[in-house]
């Protein structure tokens, strides 16, 4: 592996590749290569099948033992939908890692189409779970108590919707480019402005989630102090548990890819600097990237409701091991807070 690959073996907005933004300067990483490549393959291995195994799961019980008729569950399932949509992007980004891009322009469009309808459905369902959960809370006789099956299937659409046009550009922008001499193909935007705008508008769309959150969940913590509902508090510190990795998860990342931006417009040239921005991108990837396999292991340790009904699943295949009665099902049970699996 000669010093030009280095350039080329770099983190981006989306799992692909950007060219050379070192401004000539040649970063010899011989040494480190082999070793992050192995690594990555073992990581995203892992993460891959633990959010096959972990979102197939949840989704089972969900539609099994629990009422879709429940916004917040629905909010979940599509939630799951998104992470396994994400989760099957990993087996792809792991062949990229040892031969560049070999699957064509058609699939490189459609790669960066997947990876950001996947980003920015997480994002608005997380966002719109936390609005819903404020909204039960702070303002329990909102009209968002009730939800017919129309209005569900509206709002579902409308994120799904949202998250394909905000995908559009990303996948118009990337075409394949040929690196390096012998030919190492990349899945890349076309010009450096394409990339520039990505970057920002990811880092936009962040801030402002993180905004809304924050502002819904002191608004109901504010509330909860007055409140002694037990369920009440099962469901909010789920939620927060599930946002709150998801930013650890995702905040890195954008702040490496922010400094990614610094790079390609060569406000820092110095081999160590990109050196180390790199070697912190490889990080914070694997750390973001991670994320579709986070939300099922929440729902085990936070989620009462759905660690019952996962006994109650384990005990048809193991009846000699598990001895649980069946977990009622709280419809009803408080006329402010819908029916979910918390």
């Amino acid at each position: 592996m000669d010093s030009t690959w280095y350039s080329d073996y770099q983190v981006s907005a989306t799992p692909a590749n950007y060219g050379d933004y070192s401004s000539g300067v040649l970063c010899e990483n011989q040494a480190n290569f082999e070793l992050t490549t192995m690594s990555h393959t073992v990581f995203y291995s892992f993460v891959f099948v633990l959010s096959l195994v972990g979102n197939s799961l949840v989704l089972w019980v969900l539609v099994k033992y629990e009422s879709l008729e429940s916004l917040t569950n629905t909010f979940i399932l599509n939630l799951c939908l998104s992470d396994l949509l994400f989760s099957c992007l990993l087996p792809f980004w792991i062949v990229v890692q040892y031969s560049g891009w070999i699957f064509g322009e058609f699939f490189c469009k459609l790669f960066n189409m997947i990876f950001h309808i996947s980003l920015y459905s997480s994002v608005i369902f997380l966002m719109v779970m936390t609005v819903h959960r404020y909204l039960s809370v702070v303002h329990p006789l909102s009209s968002l108590g009730s939800h017919p099956f129309r209005s569900r299937v509206r709002i579902i659409s409308a994120i799904w919707v949202a998250s394909i046009m905000a995908s559009v550009p990303d996948t118009i922008f990337h075409t394949v480019l040929a690196d390096v001499s012998p030919p190492v193909w990349s899945c890349e935007y076309s010009e450096l402005k394409w990339f520039l705008l990505s970057v920002y508008e990811h880092n936009f769309v962040f801030l402002f989630s993180l905004g809304v959150i924050l502002f819904c969940y002191v608004q109901i913590l504010r509330t909860l102090f007055r409140s002694h509902s037990k369920r009440r508090h099962r469901t909010v510190r789920l939620i927060f548990t599930i946002v709150g990795f998801y930013f650890l998860s995702w905040a890195p990342y954008n702040v490496v890819l922010f400094l990614q931006t610094l790079l390609r417009l060569r406000l820092f040239q110095s081999c160590e600097v990109i050196k180390q921005v790199e070697y912190s991108v490889q990080i914070c990837r694997e750390i973001a990237f991670s994320h579709c396999c986070f939300n099922p292991v929440l729902y085990v340790f936070v989620g009462i409701k759905f660690r019952g009904h996962l006994k109650m699943l384990c005990r048809k295949f193991w009846p000699w091991k598990w001895n649980v009665s069946p977990s009622p099902r709280a419809s009803g049970a408080f006329p402010y807070d819908d029916a979910s699996f918390y």
